[in-house]
């Protein structure tokens, strides 16, 4: 089973999928499983248009791999290139259009927080990780435990449904897996918490669960996000003054559309005339999309859709025919009307594919010119290709998930038994003292949790429920009673119909005899049918336990043995051998 938390899963799944043996249940929102499908098929496109322009159009191996002069190449790099026993190592060709096809019917969508039931055993349901639109947390429920998969979160959004972690508590084991987290470690050990007030409160406090919410919504890095993207429009709007032109090859959706309404909101207050043009083939699909999921937009967007208005300001651009889409580069109605300055939004953030290359390559020279870039890769090895570099680059980071303060009050909120961390989360601070358990995982490697429960809840049909009869233990302070039927496991629970058998069988069956013999009772009873007897304590044979011997005096001669397993009579006389069972059966408890 594969669960998707966001939409750039689809590609390492299309892959795997590509693979013959691969057979694994796939699960996404609804939301992550379209966006991933057409950023797949973008990605396909662009490829189809650089072996058309290019490269040859016959699916083989690029000619750089044939090429005599990689034997020349030091080992290290022809290690890379070919992998240990020269096998290609991972290249693989890149899917096609009938691959995200072939992948996507594999894929179940779920809407938000809908169930789906995996094999009858486990229950799963997706809820909103703030990060981006349809990126998600998983709940996974069994008939023995609940696990939460914890994947990048933040907790406030401008266009994607808040972070929504109120159905996680309570789980039994958290799968920890926000690498930002990991990331903050080196930064927070320069930090001393003692000067901060309010994280010193917190720790003081003892399950404070107002004090942790109001902490955890604390919105002081979404404001410093909001200035983040004020800058970049400015910046922006100081490039295209200057008769520069904006290049925006950024990836993640979230951040693209809230720069994007910063930046029309902006033109609107201007006198600034300004073309947008957005440049992918699937540009009209994306756009549309975003009008049928409300569910996993914020708030003020959900406020938006319901009452009519439009979800995003430039849609206003759309309909004054300042912000343009189309599908390719050099697409004949797109030249017709192509004018600079202009602010583009394209693929690939690589640089190495997609409209992006052509572009940079045509404003690399002009130093009125911004390249907006996301922080995570290398700049300098980006920009090879182009020479000239004038261009003025902003390389920006954005929020990708939750820091180390607000990861260790959100799992004091939460509260799981055991917790499932990265293995590089052992250096530094890490998390110490708490009230659960923790667990160091790696890659590819299988980890054990140990068990938390070991009985299980059953549910059992109505109509078998009422023909049970109940004996009660008084000891024990519970009662007991004998059913059959068929046990099932389905929608994640052990539930337990009456069986064809039992429900159309009149016969009664054999009592059933609970209990251990009370030696006390049994010599009584035995009293009572006449029979003297005497008790003897000794071991087993193999001298592991205890055991008491009955002995039987007469008429007739009986030796019992009495374990807290088993009661064993042995005499060569029926009817002696039949009052004997008859008084243990009537100090046992009936079933």
């Amino acid at each position: 089973m594969n669960l998707l938390v966001n939409s750039s899963g689809h590609a390492r799944i299309t892959i795997s999928d590509q693979k013959q043996n691969f057979s694994a249940k796939i699960y996404a929102t609804e939301a992550t499983a379209r966006l991933g499908q057409l950023m797949m098929e973008d990605l396909v496109k662009m490829h189809n248009e650089i072996r058309q322009f290019y490269g040859p159009e016959e699916s083989t191996c690029p000619e750089w791999m044939k090429w005599d002069e990689v034997e020349l190449l030091p080992s290290a790099i022809r290690e890379i290139l070919w992998g240990r026993d020269g096998d290609l190592c991972g290249w693989m060709p890149l899917y096609s259009v009938a691959d995200v096809k072939g992948c996507m019917q594999n894929v179940q969508s779920l809407k938000y927080a809908e169930e789906a039931c995996y094999n009858g055993t486990l229950l799963i349901r997706a809820f909103s990780s703030g990060l981006d639109i349809g990126t998600c947390n998983w709940s996974i429920s069994s008939p023995k435990q609940r696990i939460a998969y914890l994947s990048s979160s933040i907790f406030a959004s401008a266009t994607a449904q808040k972070f929504d972690y109120n159905p996680l508590r309570g789980s039994d084991v958290i799968l920890f897996s926000d690498s930002t987290v990991c990331d903050a470690l080196d930064k927070l050990e320069n930090e001393d918490d003692g000067f901060n007030p309010a994280i010193k409160k917190l720790q003081s406090s003892d399950d404070d669960k107002e004090s942790y919410t109001e902490f955890l919504q604390n919105k002081d890095k979404f404001a410093e996000e909001l200035e983040k993207l004020a800058f970049l429009c400015s910046c922006s709007l100081d490039s295209v003054k200057a008769g520069g032109s904006v290049l925006i090859p950024i990836a993640r959706l979230g951040v693209l559309l809230q720069l994007l309404e910063c930046i029309t909101l902006s033109l609107q207050s201007s006198d600034l005339k300004v073309p947008i043009y957005i440049i992918s083939s699937v540009a009209e699909e994306l756009v549309a999309f975003l009008n049928v999921i409300p569910e996993w937009l914020c708030k003020q967007r959900q406020d938006k859709f319901y009452s009519g208005q439009p979800l995003f300001a430039f849609m206003d651009l759309l309909n004054e025919k300042r912000l343009f889409l189309f599908p390719v580069l050099h697409s004949p109605e797109l030249l017709s009307i192509w004018h600079e300055p202009c602010i583009v939004i394209c693929p690939h953030w690589s640089l190495r594919i997609g409209p992006a290359v052509h572009l940079l390559q045509h404003w690399c020279g002009d130093k009125n010119s911004l390249l907006v870039m996301e922080e995570g890769f290398n700049a300098n090895l980006a920009f090879l290709p182009f020479k000239s570099m004038e261009i003025k680059v902003l390389q920006c980071s954005f929020l990708s998930g939750m820091n180390f303060r607000k990861a260790e009050f959100l799992l004091k909120l939460l509260k799981p038994k055991y917790v499932l961390f990265p293995e590089k989360l052992k250096q530094g601070k890490s998390f110490v003292n708490q009230s659960f358990s923790v667990i160091y995982y790696l890659e590819n490697e299988t980890v054990k949790v140990p068990k938390l429960k070991d009985s299980s809840e059953l549910d059992i049909g109505i109509d078998l429920a009422c023909q049970l009869g109940y004996t009660k233990l008084e000891k024990e302070e519970m009662s007991i009673a004998r059913l059959k039927g068929e046990l099932l496991v389905e929608q994640g629970k052990n539930v337990l119909f009456s069986g064809k058998e039992y429900a159309g069988s009149s016969e009664t069956r054999p009592l059933l005899y609970l209990g251990g013999v009370n030696l006390e009772n049994f010599l009584t009873t035995l009293q009572s049918m006449g029979i003297n007897a005497t008790v003897e304590e000794a071991m087993t044979t193999d001298g592991s336990d205890k055991t008491s011997l009955v002995h039987i005096l007469g008429p007739k001669k009986a030796l019992i043995e009495v374990t807290a397993a088993r009661t064993i009579v042995s005499t060569d006389d029926e009817y002696l051998s039949a009052l004997i069972s008859k008084a243990i059966c009537n100090i046992l408890n009936i079933v």
